[in-house]
Parts: C-alpha cells; structure tokens; sequence
C-alpha cells in the first residue's frame, strides 16, 4: 500500500509555473531537475518495492514527507515543483540506506555508498547517497 501511495506522490504532474521564473533558462534548469528527480525516484521505488518495503514506514515517520497509515503528507518548504521528488527520492534512499546496512552487512556509509554506486551508477549515488 505505501509503495502505490509513493508512485502515485512520484507520478503526480509537478505544477511548475514558467510564469515564477526569470528567464527561460531558470525555468529549464529546474524542469530538468524534475525529470531527473522522477526518473531516480522512481528507479529507487522500484528497488524498495522488491527488496525493502518494509523499511519505507520507517523513514517516513518524520521530515517533510510523512506516512500516516494510509496516506502520504507532504509539507513543502518553498516550492513544491522543485522539491517533492526530490523529497521522495531521500525517503527512498534512507530506507535503502536502512536496507543495506541491517541486511547486507554494509556497516560503513563507504561501503553502503559502494553498494549504491554498483546498484545504481555514480550518479545516483552521488546525489542520494552522499
């Protein structure tokens, strides 16, 4: 239920505004980023849904992203286009994080950030496991 409950938080449209920004290129920058966001987020639910759903519950029970039981909250910080799959992809990343070092042994973040990098490529990585 909290996996569907977060692909549909991720598939949800962003809302971004072209009218909130200066110039054409402000705006691509930050709908790239959401691209970027969606597509990580919805790799690193895929690998949760299989392999470690149980530890989503957990790392959503504070923060900006929240689980309730039943629902999904988000409290935006300042603009909602720009930071709720990226809000997702942390929580995701924290219970891969929990996954790695309870279940595969990974007892250091350098090892749990090699586990990231081989599963998921440096970029990945590099932006939520670091």
């Amino acid at each position: 239920m909290i996996t569907q409950a977060m692909d549909r938080f991720i598939a949800q449209r962003s809302g971004i505004d072209g009218r909130n920004y200066g110039s054409r290129a402000a705006f691509r920058h930050d709908y790239l980023r959401i691209l970027r966001d969606g597509r990580d987020a919805r790799l690193l639910l895929r690998f949760v849904g299989l392999y470690c759903p149980r530890y989503l519950p957990e790392v959503l029970r504070s923060g900006r992203l929240t689980w309730d039981g039943s629902r999904l909250d988000y409290c935006a910080g300042q603009y909602f286009p720009t930071e709720y799959r990226a809000a997702a992809c942390r929580a995701l990343a924290n219970a891969i994080w929990h996954w790695l070092r309870v279940e595969c042994g990974c007892d250091t973040p350098e090892k749990i950030q090699a586990a990231a990098r081989r599963e998921f490529g440096f970029g990945i990585a590099k932006r939520w496991f670091y």
